[in-house]
């Protein structure tokens, strides 16, 4: 007769395994000896040894029991549903997989490749890295809401970094990265970004957007731009005074 632990080492599995075994009831437990110990036969040991496979094999143990005493056939068809879930469960962990290698590709994660591409350019041209960074977390807003426009979107967004004047005005708003709301550069800086203002929307006045952005995203947008840059709610009170307001959505100020 064995104890606890020489079942246990038998089976190959812990005392603590066991135990366990015996709260779900899968396992007979003994009563004590006049030594007031447990002791195990060795049809205890086989019956430890079939739980031990079955549950390392995936079976549930919530399903161990019925497959301990099923027939040839029920445990056939027992182990092909249990065979058909455990290939669930690997794709899905395959896709799990494939999400969690993204986060080492930086941009790549929630973005497509054309925003990932722009954000690339973006570095090529000497752009601050605050600033990209900004530019991403909007396009993983976009590309979200409204996945459908984001192709159209940006081929307007890269037709104006690529244009040189427009990229020159573009950079000026960079400088908002190291501006604080009482920076002295801040009026100049505002001049500039209105002038850029003026130029992407004629630039853009042909461009046709399958979809207006919701009110919503472009509050959120708003928001984004706003925490992200200490200087950017002066920033909006001076373009306000030179005729404009908003930010993503930005429009000129009605008389």
């Amino acid at each position: 007769m064995l104890t606890i632990g020489q079942l246990a080492a038998y089976a190959g599995v812990t005392v603590r395994a066991v135990r366990h075994y015996h709260a779900k009831g899968l396992l007979p437990e003994p009563e004590r000896d006049h030594s007031g110990y447990r002791r195990y036969d060795a049809a205890a040991v086989t019956e430890l040894v079939r739980i031990r496979t079955l549950a390392g094999a995936g079976v549930p143990l919530s399903r161990v029991r019925e497959l301990l005493t099923a027939d040839e056939a029920a445990f056939a068809e027992a182990v092909a549903q249990i065979d058909r879930r455990l290939r669930s469960e690997i794709r899905e962990l395959q896709g799990h997989r494939a999400r969690i290698s993204q986060l080492a590709a930086g941009d790549s994660l929630a973005l497509p490749p054309e925003v990932v591409s722009y954000l690339e350019r973006m570095r090529e041209f000497g752009f601050p890295e605050r600033l990209i960074e900004l530019e991403r977390d909007s396009w993983i807003l976009l590309a979200a809401q409204v996945p459908d426009q984001v192709s159209t979107l940006m081929a307007h967004k890269r037709s104006q970094i690529e244009d040189e004047g427009l990229r020159r005005l573009y950079l000026d708003i960079a400088e908002l990265a190291d501006c604080e709301p009482d920076d002295a550069r801040l009026p100049a800086l505002a001049d500039r970004v209105a002038a850029f203002i003026e130029a992407a929307t004629a630039y853009g006045e042909d461009v046709e957007v399958e979809e207006d952005i919701s009110e919503e995203l472009i509050a959120l947008l708003d928001e984004a731009f706003l925490e992200a840059l200490p200087a950017a709610p002066r920033l909006l009170e001076l373009l306000e005074e030179r005729g404009w307001t908003g930010w993503t959505g930005i429009r000129r100020v009605e008389d």
